[in-house]
């Protein structure tokens, strides 16, 4: 079976190698059209059936399609017809006064043969968003979609077949083996977006062939409220991060630092608002998905079981069915330091509350910890906005609001050592999946030209001045 399947890859893979040039050749309109193409499937073709599948994955609200996986992309294809003439534009450079006659430019040029892992829990998003900046670059792609989420692999399967031939994109789908198969080959660049511990794995696979890679990974984002803020804005913001698709979001808040006194007000806010957003009944509820299969869902009840054994304070929620993969959103306070809800990424409806005294506590905690995919703090004082955000690191950060970053396509998204390597989105996307490619022209005689063997006295004394004043 494996050798029947390495060898239907290879000869995939052989040919888009065959047809890099002619794709990375392509001029900017002919890049735009196949992103238009991409565009009316999701926008007009194709919409329903990815809402429909969604829902059949893990009965994921329609709108909340709309918003978390349609929109996302489009937005990422409106900002590259927009902006993709002048990013395949040689950039000019400068040329030092020591090279003179020459002038200097940088060539965006493809990397060529490209793989994108994507992952499940926003499955259209986390493929297509990086086709596009794959596109935009002039690249072939090789795309394996998580087997997590199959009606909406089927989808995205089904979408790249009738836009592109398989020498320019193609779409595998299967089982892990598939993933394990296709980073044997030689590709020339490979973005993964999904968990630490798997980014390790495809790292180490990607240095066999020395490729680069863009890794997408994820950990603990956390959320801090000082007495300062608006607490029911904040609140009001952070059950929306936090449980849209169910939690399942790598830049969810994974837990809040909560300043002491507030602890009582907070907890009176969030049942209100998980009623306002959910109703009385999460699990009746149109607005609320579900977690996406059983061993995520047992998971994520063993941390309850574990919140609930520890004796730790379940102010909210702590129901689930077992039948429908559905965990009510939960609120835990008084977790031991070394729980799983405390030291594993949640990826899911539990929010973990830490309370603090005094702000330096939190940057402390923080820095306890991997560097996190993104930040958060709610508070109206610039003293300790500065503080936290000069006193930690993180992939990316929002003042008194979360998520919202990933959408803004002018900034570079992505995280810092365990939460991530390289930048996605706009231009940072295109970038990523571009050889940066330095270029030099000679257009008159050249400082060096005088300086060729045989050295002379006269030459040191040129090489001497050359030392001191260029």
């Amino acid at each position: 079976m494996y050798t029947q399947m390495d060898n239907k890859f290879k000869e995939l893979f052989t040919r888009q190698k065959e047809n890099q040039y002619k794709i990375g050749n392509s001029t900017y309109r002919d890049r735009i059209k196949k992103l238009e193409k991409l565009k009316n499937a999701l926008e007009l073709t194709h919409k329903q059936k990815i809402r429909e599948a969604l829902y059949k994955d893990f009965k994921k609200p329609f709108l909340e399609t709309d918003l978390t996986e349609i929109y996302p992309v489009l937005g990422e294809i409106k900002f590259a017809k927009k902006n993709l003439k002048s990013w395949m534009k040689n950039q000019t450079v400068d040329t030092p006064l020591a090279l003179l006659g020459a002038s200097s430019y940088i060539k965006y040029e493809p990397k060529g043969v490209c793989l994108i892992i994507s992952p499940w829990n926003f499955p259209i998003n986390l493929t297509f968003g990086p086709l596009v900046s794959a596109i935009a670059a002039g690249n072939t792609v090789i795309i394996k979609p998580s087997e997590m989420t199959p009606y909406a692999s089927g989808v995205m399967a089904e979408i790249v077949k009738e836009l592109f031939n398989d020498n320019e994109v193609a779409l595998l789908e299967g089982e892990v083996e598939v993933s394990q198969e296709l980073l044997k080959l030689p590709f020339n660049h490979i973005f993964f977006t999904g968990s630490p511990q798997v980014g390790k794995i495809v790292m180490k696979a990607a240095s066999e062939h020395l490729t680069s890679v863009t890794l997408e990974l994820g950990g603990k984002s956390p959320t801090i409220i000082d007495d300062s803020a608006h607490l029911e804005t904040a609140v009001k913001r952070i059950i929306y991060g936090k449980f849209t698709n169910a939690g399942q979001t790598c830049i969810a808040p994974d837990y809040v630092l909560l300043k002491a006194n507030l602890k009582e007000e907070f907890v009176s806010l969030f049942k209100s608002k998980i009623a306002e957003f959910y109703s009385e009944d999460a699990e009746n509820s149109e607005s609320y998905s579900r977690i996406v299969n059983s061993k995520h869902f047992e998971r994520l009840v063993s941390y309850i079981q574990e919140a609930k054994l520890n004796n730790s304070d379940i102010a909210s929620g702590g129901t689930y069915n077992a039948k429908d993969n559905y965990i009510e959103p939960t609120l835990v306070f008084d977790m031991p330091k070394d729980s799983k809800l405390m030291t594993e990424e949640v990826f899911g409806p539990i929010l973990p509350v830490k309370t603090y005294e005094h702000i330096e506590e939190t940057v402390e905690y923080i820095n306890s910890k991997e560097k996190p995919l993104a930040l958060y703090i709610f508070s109206k004082s610039k003293k300790n906005v500065d503080f936290i955000m000069n006193n930690t690191r993180a992939g990316s950060g929002c003042v008194n609001h979360n998520l919202l970053q990933f959408l803004n396509h002018n900034l570079p998204f992505g995280g810092s050592n365990n939460s991530g390597i390289g930048k996605a989105h706009g231009f940072y996307g295109f970038e990523a999946f571009s050889n940066r490619r330095a270029m030099m022209k000679q257009h008159t005689l050249g400082a060096t030209d005088f300086l060729l063997p045989p050295y002379t006295n006269f030459k040191q004394k040129l090489v001497d001045l050359t030392l001191k004043w260029f």
